[in-house]
């Protein structure tokens, strides 16, 4: 458990709590819980929950004058969104100046050239989450090289060892998220059925880890129900495309699950244009749009979600650690959500810190 006055300023929200009110100035914890996912490189995950900066260590890091870059792989989402102000509001306490954000948006090449802008800017941290662990590598080693404090969001770059090229790897507990979606499709098929599988169709650490569990959880708890295709995607924007396919190719299926909530917004949108309503779908991320979805009790039944506010908070903390030469965990991890219709506008709240907007509180069929 962590101290209460040790996190006292280094926890003190400023955008607001977890019961929708104005923001105050006592300390709150990161949420625990148990996490089924290992990190990149098969570490155990430590829960960040456990750490901590003493107002001594805050005030060392705010006599530096620390400078820190955030480079996204994609910044289009709700999931982004809350990611950078988690990270602006934990940097705004530290007295870190964010100098840049970047978006990538999935294209490795680009994210290369996002990172060779930043360093320009001479940070003395950049957080991270790479396009892909390969054709990052070559990037991020060169700002390891220079100095540059190095901690990554879900995925890492190939051939980095934590404590000597980078910091440490912040994650949800994608593999316990994976696992709370097929437990959702199970429960609502009433066991048995026929379902697709959409999923990214590239080597990124965290979408695996959430397929794994997927596909073994439905197989192992499920035998009644049948994966009948699995179909990739490399452009999130595809699910529609994807969707239709699937309907076509097999007219009897039961459901699909998305790898995350922007191509299952694109499944459904396929399924509505096809008047499926009969077809349910189960994803990962609580993306505003699946959350009024989910407040209609509509097409998608249920997901598994993240908490990017939180994972925003953890990761400059690490910074912090880093900046301080503190040693850090090799990976951190947050833990798994499930959330129905039934918990959607709670859950809302405790994932983003907020109340959920109007239109999905009054989208709620109650």
């Amino acid at each position: 458990m962590i101290v209460a006055a040790l996190i006292a300023v280094s926890f003190a929200f400023a955008g607001g709590t977890r019961d929708g009110g104005a923001a105050s100035s006592g300390p709150i914890t990161l949420p625990s819980g148990a996490v089924m996912s290992t990190g990149p490189n098969g570490e155990q995950a430590s829960p960040a929950s456990s750490l901590n900066l003493t107002e001594d260590e805050l005030a060392k890091i705010k006599a530096g004058n620390y400078k820190a870059a955030i480079c996204f792989h994609y910044s289009g989402d709700d999931w982004s969104v809350a990611q950078e102000k988690g990270l602006r509001d934990q940097f705004g306490r530290m007295g870190i100046q964010v100098v840049a954000v970047t978006s990538a948006n999935f294209n490795d090449t680009q994210q290369k050239t996002d990172i060779e802008t930043v360093l320009a800017l001479n940070p003395h941290a950049i957080v991270s989450i790479p396009v892909d662990a390969v054709s990052s590598e070559t990037a991020f080693k060169d700002a390891a090289r220079r100095g540059v404090k190095l901690v990554f969001m879900d995925n890492c770059p190939n051939n980095m060892t934590a404590g000597v090229d980078y910091t440490s790897v912040v994650s949800a507990d994608n593999y316990g998220n994976g696992v709370v979606t097929a437990e959702i499709m199970g429960e609502k098929l009433n066991g048995r059925g026929k379902i697709a599988m959409v999923y990214f169709d590239a080597n990124f650490f965290v979408t695996n880890q959430r397929d794994a569990a997927f596909r073994k959880t439905i197989k192992e708890k499920f035998p009644g129900i049948t994966i009948v295709e699995e179909s990739g995607f490399t452009d999130h924007n595809d699910g529609a495309t994807i969707g239709a396919a699937l309907i076509t190719k097999h007219p009897d299926l039961n459901g699909i699950y998305a790898t995350w909530d922007i191509p299952a917004e694109g499944v459904v949108s396929a399924l509505r244009a096809n008047n499926r309503s009969d077809v349910i779908v189960t994803t990962i991320d609580l993306g505003n749009n699946v959350a009024r979805m989910l407040a209609q009790d509509s097409i998608i039944k249920g997901l598994g979600a993240q908490r990017p506010y939180d994972q925003g908070v953890a990761e400059a903390i690490l910074v912090g650690y880093a900046l301080l030469g503190k040693q850090a965990p090799a990976y951190v991890a947050l833990p798994a959500l499930k959330v129905t219709h039934e918990n959607v506008l709670e859950a809302y709240k405790e994932v983003y810190y907020v109340d959920a907007p109007a239109d999905i509180r009054n989208a709620y069929k109650k």
